[in-house]
């Protein structure tokens, strides 16, 4: 009996190692600047990404993979395996799931293919598909699997706090956290995602007490099974705040993961941020 196996997108931003080790398939979206089209992460480094969102005076967009694209990775697999788990970022935010059932009509070869939508993002979502992996490694069934992804869903949390909502506002995504600009768009909000959706959940006049925010939420959490701390540009920054987490959750088993491009457009490069899975 093959093992489920399991795709993702880029936006979930999962350490290239932890997927690697999961056997965790990772679908990239597409950065555009002006002309200039990359894969996010597969010709576009983050810290590329990031050094061109600073330096490019053109504001890039992000798009997802073709149904296509998402076929033949579904045909690919289905040599390794009758049964595919795809679980992609929030439907809300992105045409990613969407195109993940178009790609499943067109599969050429005879394989299951289940797709969840996980109503998140970044390591809210990645957390899930971490959970999922981890379930199908010890054996789980499809239905299995899916059955403890859905319910995963509602129990993933993401808070990331920035410096800016200039890029939130420009790239057209700001949703509900519009309420938190007034006036002033040099502020630190501190945003999350919401049954689907960026909602606002504060902003403070410092990063440190921003950041003391996001420790502040894991801590209220009663149960944390999977925790994860992403940065853009700011590794130091990260580490320190995994430090501190530590006294919630062990540092060991705390992912470090980088804010995709696919995030990073709409965020900026000083975006710290706290993800879990409650358990």
């Amino acid at each position: 009996m093959a093992m489920v196996r399991i795709v993702t997108d880029s936006v979930a931003d999962i350490p290239p190692q932890v997927a690697q080790e999961l056997g965790i398939t990772i679908v990239p979206l597409y950065v555009r600047f002006g002309s200039e089209v990359y894969r996010d992460g597969v010709e576009l480094s983050t810290e590329e990404f990031y050094r061109k969102l600073v330096t490019s005076g053109t504001l890039p967009v992000t798009s997802a993979p073709s149904p296509g694209e998402m076929s033949d990775i579904y045909d690919k697999l289905a040599g390794e395996t009758d049964a595919i788990l795809s679980i992609h970022v929030s439907s809300r935010m992105s045409a990613v799931c969407e195109v993940a059932l178009q790609g499943k009509e067109q599969m050429k070869n005879k394989c299951r293919v289940e797709v969840v939508d996980s109503l998140s993002g970044g390591m809210g979502e990645g957390l899930t598909v971490i959970a999922a992996a981890k379930a199908a490694r010890m054996g789980a069934k499809l239905d299995e699997v899916a059955d403890m992804t859905r319910k995963a869903v509602p129990k993933a949390h993401v808070r990331m706090c920035f410096d800016t909502l200039e890029y939130l506002r420009k790239g057209g995504r700001i949703g509900r956290a519009q309420a938190l600009i007034g006036s002033v768009l040099k502020v630190n909000p501190i945003v999350g995602t919401k049954d689907g959706e960026v909602q606002p959940f504060g902003r403070e006049r410092s990063r440190a007490k921003a950041i003391d925010r996001l420790y502040e939420f894991a801590k209220s959490l009663p149960s944390i099974r999977e925790l994860a701390v992403e940065h853009a540009t700011t590794p130091d920054e990260a580490e320190a705040l995994a430090q501190r987490l530590d006294a919630v959750f062990p540092r060991e088993h705390i992912y470090i993961s980088r804010v995709a491009p696919a995030v990073g457009v709409h965020v900026g490069p000083h975006v710290i941020g706290v993800a879990a899975l409650e358990s």
